[in-house]
């Protein structure tokens, strides 16, 4: 193991301990190149470090890169000195075992008081893009405090997050020191163990991960259990407890059995995810009545109770002469929905004709938008399907920017449909999560350009505004154009499963 623990290192194992491993032992062959869009999260994330320490004058040591000790002994100059502000300074220090530890503070702001270097003492300030005080945004300040006070001999009262509001938030040390210690022993324990941690993928952590195909990989070799919806870290060590390391030995199990450690439902829906998963196949949803009470006979449960959750109605999604398919890209930095995608099915003239209401600069999203509202009311009775929650809720916030009558918004949000929320209510399918790109494809549905996705799209749209390349709109306009028609593939699925 390297003998240099950063807090970078720290904050990766709090994310992911196998990724912490990876970074020190695994094979670069490996490892993906960083795809674009966590190369923009991180220049914004430097342009907005920048422009915090741009407020008031600073001091930044110079040193070279990666070169903690030269980075030390110019930090600690610099702290000597008793300079007010130092910017992206080095703190060292180095454990019983010899194991130095380092984190890089992006402030070290000057306080009056008693220290090693005479009456004053500094505080550690942490700058990150996120909007929340996250749980590791504040271990990472609490390991930045505690190597602050081994520098200078004595604890600081205080450590900050400034996150994009730019408001300070105070972390609780007395909470997070603690916390951060146990997670610093463990991380130690861990690396110098030199052994491999599982392989465990967490659909909303590994995405933008570097080492994450090579991870899939082996998850798909071994049919680990995280691949199957509904398994959680915590919910997979429970069925570890009760012996259950396979799908297909899930899918047999009594839900009686699964209920000494997850609610019923939770249970159920487990249980029927593996049946459908083991036997390759679309099932109708437990919460149907019929299928609810067959369930709980096969369970060994006779006497059938009603479900505490509404019965979701499979008659509920229309066919309709004409249908609209909605989808919205955005810039999510500019709070931005600049492509309103629109797919018109007329099923009496048997025709499919897509509307790209593009606003190719920022101020066009008004026009996008009430071309979007006089598209969809020349259809006034058309039903508009989309895929997930986002796009209602843009529409709720454009109408509210651009001041749109109640009198005409209430009747349209009416018309919209969630397919998303209908899949997830009546039917389980053998997939890996029940994302738009999952769902279509098992059904054998492909987008044109298959190295695209929405992340891809907010950098395509960036680049677009930089370089006036008008092919980086006819990329985003065939993805978007591609997930409508993916929405109406996967609608037509389902109103035929249902038929069934």
């Amino acid at each position: 193991m390297t003998n240099v623990l950063t807090d970078e290192l720290l904050l990766e194992y709090k994310r992911c301990r196998r990724r912490a491993f990876l970074e020190i032992y695994g094979d670069p062959s490996h490892q993906e190149q960083p795809q674009d869009f966590l190369l923009k999260l991180r220049r914004d994330s430097l342009a907005h470090k920048q422009a915090i320490l741009d407020i008031a004058p600073h001091q930044q040591p110079n040193y070279p890169y990666r070169d903690w000790e030269a980075g030390f002994q110019a930090t600690w100059q610099l702290m000597q000195q008793g300079t007010e502000r130092i910017s992206q300074g080095v703190l060292l220090a180095k454990t019983a075992e010899g194991q130095t530890l380092v984190c890089s503070p992006d402030l070290l702001v000057k306080q009056p008081g008693r220290s090693i270097f005479g009456d004053w003492f500094y505080v550690p300030t942490i700058i990150k893009l996120g909007k929340r005080p996250k749980p590791e945004y504040k271990l990472l300040a609490a390991f930045c405090t505690q190597l602050l006070a081994v520098v200078q001999r004595v604890w600081p009262t205080a450590a900050w997050l400034i996150l994009r509001r730019q408001h300070p938030h105070g972390v609780n040390l007395d909470i997070w020191i603690p916390a951060m210690q146990q997670l610093l022993r463990e991380c130690l324990e861990t690396l110098q163990q030199q052994q491999e941690p599982e392989v465990f993928i967490s659909r909303q952590k590994c995405g933008l991960c570097q080492w994450y195909s090579s991870c899939h990989a082996i998850a798909k070799s071994q049919r680990h259990l995280s691949l199957l919806p509904g398994v959680t870290p915590r919910r997979y060590q429970e069925l570890l407890s009760l012996g259950l390391t396979t799908v297909e030995a899930i899918a047999t199990t009594q839900i009686t059995t699964l209920e000494s450690v997850l609610s019923q439902e939770i249970a159920s829906d487990l249980v029927q995810q593996a049946q459908a998963t083991a036997q390759n196949r679309a099932i109708l949803r437990h919460h149907n009545y019929s299928t609810l009470q067959n369930f709980q006979v096969l369970n060994g449960s006779e006497e059938y109770q009603p479900p505490s959750t509404p019965v979701p109605d499979i008659n509920s999604l229309p066919t309709a002469d004409v249908e609209l398919y909605f989808d919205i890209e955005a810039e999510p930095s500019l709070k931005l929905d600049y492509l309103l995608g629109v797919l018109v099915v007329e099923r009496h003239t048997h025709t499919e004709t897509f509307y790209p209401l593009l606003a190719e600069q920022p101020t066009a999203e008004a026009s996008i938008w009430q071309r979007f509202l006089e598209l969809v009311w020349l259809y006034p009775d058309a039903p508009i399907f989309h895929f997930a929650r986002y796009e209602v809720e843009a529409l709720k916030r454009l109408a509210k920017l651009y001041h749109t009558p109640s009198v005409l918004m209430q009747p349209l949000l009416s018309r919209f449909i969630d397919v998303h929320q209908q899949v997830m209510n009546t039917v389980t399918l053998p997939v890996e999560s029940y994302s738009l790109k999952n769902l279509a494809r098992w059904l054998g549905f492909e987008w044109r350009d298959r190295g695209i996705n929405g992340s891809q799209c907010v950098c395509l749209y960036s680049q677009w505004l930089e370089t006036g390349n008008r092919s980086l709109l006819e990329i985003i306009r065939r993805y978007n154009e591609d997930d409508c028609r993916a929405t109406y593939h996967l609608k037509q699925w389902l109103a035929d499963f249902y038929r069934c």
